[in-house]
C-alpha cells in the first residue's frame, strides 16, 4: 500500500483527509454517490474551493443544476466560489424533427455524443487541475444501458487521464441503484449515507468503499453538514494514540472513599459507578473533578441527563463551585443532546478535550444518554470500549455514570460494561432504623487491592461522607438489608 503525498489533492474537509489517507491521487478519477441530500454536491465545492486556494485551476461541470442553484447553496454555507470555473451544460433537446425522430437514430445518441463533445470542449478551454462532474445520473439516462454508459465513463475516465486532472464524479443513486459500472472503472469510491432515526437529527455517515494502492482508514465515520460545509469524524481506533505516562495514585480528599479504593484510584484507568437514580452519581463523579482540579488538573465533564445551570446549582449548595472552575479554565462543563449528537461527534469532541485542552480527568454523566445516540447496545460497547481504551492511553483518568433500572431490589443495567472498566463501585439504597439510606461499595478493581467491605454514606453541605464498614449488615447490594448486630450508622449530623 502507498502512503500519502505532498502532492495529493486534499479536500479540504477536516477529518475527511485524514480518512483518505491524505487526499485524492493526483490524475485519477473518483466517485462520490450518494442519494439526494446526502451533501455530495458540498463536499464537492469545498474539494474545488480547496484546489482554488491552492492556486489550481478548477472547473464544475453540472447537468442537474443550475450555476445560479450552484453558487446559492454555496452562499448558504459562507462558501465562496470565486476562482472556480462553472459550466452549466443542459443536455440538448428537440434536436431532431418529427420526421428524424422515426428513423433508426435515436434522439439519445446524438444527445449524448453531444453532451461529451461539450464536456471536452469546456476541459480543453479551462484546462483543469481539479474537475466535478455532477452528475452521472444524467449520463446514465443518456446511455439507456449498461454497455454504453460504460463505454462512456471509460472515455471521460481516459480523456482526463491524459491531462493529468483529478476527477470527481458525483452519482445520486437514483437511477439503476444496483448498477456498479463506474465502481470498477474509478481509482476510489466514497459512498454518502443518511439515516432516519425514529426520533432525533438525521445521521449522515461515509465509507470508503475502495481506493487502489492506498491505506486508507475502513469502516464508517459520521459527519455532519454544517454552515460553513461537511466536517468528518474518523472513526477513533486507540491503537493509534498510545502514550507514555506515570501510573500514579490519585487520591480524593476522603480517607474513608480512599480506604474503600484501596488507596485511590489509577492514572489512566476507568472508574464505572453503578447505582439506581437518586443515589448520588453525579455528586460522586464531581467529588474526584474537585480534588481532580485541585491538584492543578484540568477535568471535562459531559452531561446527557442534567441541565447544565441546574447541576451547578446543586453542586454548589454541596460546596462545590463548578462555575469559578469554568472561569478559572480549570473544567470543561459540557451538556450533550443525545438527539442531535452522532457517536462520531462526541468521541471527537472528547479528543479535543484531552489533546487540546488538555484535560486529564473525563466524566460521562450518565451512559443511559450515550446510549441513546447509538443504534444498538451492541454498537453501544464497541464504541465505549474504543474510547476508553483512548483515553487510558492518553493518561486520562475516565469516570461513568450508569443508572439502573429500579430503586430497590433486583437491579438491571441498561448495558453490561463491567468488564470494560478498570474499576467499579455500587450505590445501593436500603432501609434502617426508620430511615432510606444509601450504601457504597467497590466491587471491582483491576489495578490492586481494595476495600471489600460496605460502607454507609451521606450527602450534604460537606459534600460525600462516608462511615464505618457496616459488618452487621446482610443483603444490602439484595437491597433488603438485615440488621444481625449493632450497626454503626450516621446520623443526620454527619452529613
Amino acid at each position: 500500500m502507498t502512503q500519502s503525498t505532498p502532492h495529493d489533492a486534499r479536500f479540504g474537509i477536516t477529518g475527511l483527509d485524514e480518512v483518505l489517507g491524505g487526499g485524492l491521487e493526483r490524475s485519477r478519477t473518483f466517485l462520490l454517490e450518494g442519494s439526494p441530500g446526502t451533501g455530495k454536491t458540498t463536499m464537492a465545492m469545498q474539494f474545488l474551493v480547496a484546489g482554488a486556494q491552492a492556486g489550481e485551476r478548477c472547473l464544475y461541470v453540472t447537468l442537474s443544476e443550475t450555476a445560479a442553484e450552484l453558487r446559492a447553496s454555496a452562499a448558504s454555507h459562507d462558501i465562496s466560489l470565486d476562482g472556480i470555473e462553472l459550466y452549466e451544460l443542459i443536455p440538448p433537446e428537440n434536436l431532431l424533427d418529427d420526421e428524424q425522430q422515426q428513423s433508426l437514430l435515436y434522439s439519445s445518441d446524438l444527445e449524448l455524443g453531444e453532451t461529451t463533445r461539450r464536456i471536452f470542449e469546456a476541459f480543453e478551454r479551462v484546462k483543469p487541475d481539479r474537475v466535478v462532474l455532477d452528475s452521472l445520473s444524467e449520463i446514465r439516462l443518456l446511455a439507456q444501458n449498461s454497455l454504453r454508459y460504460r463505454r462512456q465513463i471509460l472515455a471521460l475516465k481516459h480523456f482526463f487521464a491524459t491531462s493529468g486532472a483529478t476527477v470527481l464524479m458525483l452519482d445520486d443513486l437514483t437511477t439503476e441503484v444496483n448498477d456498479r459500472t463506474v465502481h470498477s472503472v474509478a481509482h476510489g469510491v466514497l459512498r454518502l449515507e443518511e439515516l432516519a432515526p425514529e426520533y432525533g437529527a438525521k445521521r449522515r455517515r461515509l465509507r470508503v468503499i475502495k481506493y487502489r494502492g492506498r491505506r486508507y482508514r475502513g469502516g464508517y465515520h459520521d459527519f455532519a453538514i454544517h454552515t460553513g460545509g461537511v466536517r468528518v469524524f474518523p472513526r477513533l481506533i486507540a491503537a493509534e494514540h498510545r502514550t507514555s505516562f506515570d501510573r500514579t495514585l490519585l487520591t480524593t480528599d476522603s480517607p474513608e472513599l480512599d480506604a474503600l479504593l484501596g488507596g485511590g484510584i489509577d492514572r489512566g484507568s476507568s472508574l464505572l459507578v453503578l447505582g439506581p437514580a437518586g443515589t448520588g452519581k453525579s455528586i460522586l463523579a464531581l467529588t474526584f473533578i474537585k480534588t481532580a482540579i485541585q491538584r492543578g488538573e484540568r477535568a471535562a465533564m459531559f452531561i446527557f441527563d442534567e441541565e447544565r445551570q441546574l447541576l451547578i446549582q446543586r453542586a454548589r449548595a454541596l460546596d462545590i463551585d463548578l462555575q469559578a472552575m469554568i472561569d478559572a479554565d480549570h473544567l470543561i462543563l459540557e451538556q450533550v443532546d443525545a438527539a442531535e449528537l452522532t457517536p462520531g461527534e462526541f468521541s471527537e469532541r472528547v479528543r479535543h478535550c484531552v489533546e487540546v485542552n488538555s484535560a486529564r480527568t473525563v466524566v460521562i454523566d450518565s451512559l443511559n444518554g450515550y446510549q441513546a445516540a447509538m443504534p444498538g447496545e451492541h454498537a453501544l460497547v464497541l464504541h465505549m470500549h474504543e474510547l476508553l481504551q483512548y483515553l487510558n492511553r492518553k493518561g486520562a483518568t475516565t469516570i461513568l455514570n450508569v443508572a439502573q433500572h429500579g430503586l430497590v431490589g433486583d437491579m438491571k443495567s441498561p448495558v453490561d460494561l463491567t468488564y470494560l472498566a478498570d474499576t467499579v463501585i455500587l450505590l445501593r439504597y436500603f432501609e434502617a432504623l426508620g430511615r432510606v439510606r444509601r450504601a457504597v461499595s467497590v466491587i471491582k478493581k483491576r489495578t490492586g487491592a481494595h476495600e471489600h467491605s460496605i460502607r454507609e454514606y451521606q450527602i450534604g453541605t460537606r459534600g460525600v461522607t462516608l462511615g464505618p464498614p457496616l459488618d452487621r449488615f446482610q443483603g444490602i447490594l439484595r437491597g433488603v438489608p438485615t440488621i444481625v448486630g449493632d450497626a454503626d450508622l450516621l446520623s443526620r449530623e454527619d452529613a
